[in-house]
């Protein structure tokens, strides 16, 4: 994994998560807007621990999850 870069701040990010959740609390959000890595946290507890993912393995995740690749999701 790599980090947020220099100057940013967890606090300052801007957080989303998918449509498809709708008012379901289990679910990850993701920041946007940072350059080359793609930040990540439990939607229940925006206060907890941020993963932060390389913007390509995330996008690599992304794809197998739309295509199938992981049927338990």
């Amino acid at each position: 994994m790599s980090s947020i870069p220099e100057g940013a701040a967890v606090a300052d990010l801007v957080w989303r998560k998918s449509s498809f959740s709708g008012a379901q609390s289990n679910c990850v959000e993701m920041a946007v807007g940072v350059i080359g890595v793609v930040p990540v946290r439990d939607s229940k507890d925006p206060d907890g621990p941020v993963l932060i993912f390389p913007a390509d393995a995330w996008a690599s995740f992304v794809t197998g999850v739309k295509g199938g690749e992981f049927p338990g999701l």
